[in-house]
């Protein structure tokens, strides 16, 4: 169902509120996003002055009611995206995400029910009928000025989650955090958290934002990078050679790289891991950067970043799969840009390639790493030389070539020795070998194997 649908759902219910004297407002960003002009498909409306049992009546009198969290007041119907949902007072009990006692109240009043919200452009309401945008705490001057501002004191602070909201917003919007925000986000403790909702707003920072440094900009001026992104802050002071980074520290010039590798995001296989890539590119740099005759060099960063990056990667997912692309792509990000530079042969580059879990991205990290900083020296841009030679590789690995099923036909049998042959008839495909030569070549091989 679309949004529109959802949007004319929503008048119907808050046709039949009004009849019973209540009132229905979207909430959320649905008001906020629709006052900057931004899409927003999420329709949510929260309904005011009527009992949850006649909520209920409204809902099953329109189709099939669905109870998305029915003691806290959130409502769904079949066929529908819409959250229905009533006003409702938290009280924390632990220091969690979810450690909360929550309390249906559907006559609590706009004002107490939009406090409990986090920041002021998201307790915007307006009434569903008459379009009236009833905004309590500053919400519509703090989106002109481009400023996010938490709503209250003391709710904000029982959410530790916010604080990572708050910086994924920062970044989404290119909004500034009000000073009284950051403060306030400095002294919450962030260990209590879940990893899944950590990995929630990163995600969402790293595929939403046009900048998404400014997720970690605000983290670092809130003082929350210690306990869930410590490999990134060992990054600030670290001195890199200013022939070719003149930008500054190793962070600078991985913020800057995110924001590149943004651009270049939806060319790779996987967007989101490919953006984890770029975050761990060079964690490396922070434990081999050493000065030698008074030249800083950093060599080896992508293999000894290695552990840092997957210590990083699975304090916030255990997704085997995802570690072992952001590994790849930092173990060879390095690659393409010296073999471009280099004018290396096609088989060099048709090898860097077939090591690569995701050739392109692998082309975008390169990309992003060498134009996310200031070079004192004559800077080429590698893009159409790599490209070239991606082209070259995916037509090679359209070419026929000798399977194990070929071999197994020819009367070879799996075993130990049968993954080494695989591997040489593999090498033969890299070369561009035919199939019917390869074959010959892979069983000659084969024989030379199994007479050892």
């Amino acid at each position: 169902m679309s949004h529109l649908e959802d949007q004319k759902m929503a008048r119907k219910v808050a046709q039949l509120v009004a009849e019973k004297g209540g009132r229905t407002f979207y909430v959320g960003g649905f008001v906020r996003d629709a006052l900057i002009h931004r899409e927003n498909k999420d329709v949510d409306i929260e309904v005011h002055g009527i009992t949850p049992r006649e909520l209920e009546g409204i809902l099953d009198s329109l189709g099939q009611r669905l109870a998305m969290g029915e003691s806290f007041g959130i409502f769904g119907l079949k066929g529908y995206s819409l959250d229905i949902a009533m006003p409702r007072k938290e009280a924390a009990r632990g220091q969690g995400h979810k450690d909360f006692d929550i309390f249906v109240d559907p006559f609590i009043g706009t004002q107490a029910a939009a406090r409990r919200r986090d920041f002021t452009f998201n307790a915007l309401m307006q009434d569903v009928l008459t379009g009236e945008i009833v905004d309590h705490f500053g919400g519509v001057e703090d989106l002109k000025a481009g400023v996010l501002r938490h709503v209250n004191d003391e709710s904000f602070a029982e959410d530790p989650l916010r604080v990572l909201r708050a910086a994924q917003f920062a970044a989404r919007f290119g909004f500034r955090v009000a000073e009284q925000t950051v403060s306030l986000c400095s002294g919450m403790q962030l260990q209590h958290l879940p990893r899944e909702r950590i990995e929630g707003e990163l995600k969402k920072a790293l595929l939403k934002a046009e900048r998404p440094s400014i997720f970690f900009e605000v983290l670092r001026k809130m003082e929350q990078l210690d306990h869930w992104f410590p490999e990134l802050k060992a990054l600030v002071g670290v001195k890199q050679n200013p022939v070719y980074h003149s930008e500054g520290d190793v962070w600078t010039h991985t913020m800057m790289v995110l924001d590149e590798a943004a651009k270049l995001r939806d060319h790779a296989s996987n967007p989101y891991w490919f953006m984890l890539s770029a975050v761990t590119h060079d964690f490396g740099k922070a434990v081999c950067t050493e000065e030698h005759d008074g030249v800083l060099h950093a060599y080896q960063h992508e293999i000894k970043g290695l552990p840092l990056a997957e210590t990083f990667l699975r304090r916030i997912t255990s997704e085997t799969k995802l570690i072992e692309y952001v590994l790849n792509m930092v173990e060879y990000h390095m690659k393409p840009n010296t073999v471009a530079g280099a004018r290396s042969a096609k088989k060099v580059t048709t090898r860097m390639f077939d090591q690569s879990v995701d050739p392109e991205g692998l082309i975008c990290i390169a990309l992003a790493d060498d134009r996310g900083r200031i070079t004192q020296t004559p800077a080429t841009d590698h893009e159409a030389f790599l490209y070239e030679r991606l082209e070259v590789f995916k037509e090679l690995m359209t070419r026929p070539y000798v399977m194990g099923r070929d071999l197994i036909e020819a009367g070879l049998k799996p075993g130990v020795e049968f993954t080494e042959i695989l591997e040489y008839a593999h090498k033969l495909r890299l070369a561009g070998v035919a199939k019917d030569s390869a074959m010959k070549q892979t069983l000659a091989y084969a024989r030379q194997v199994y007479e050892k």
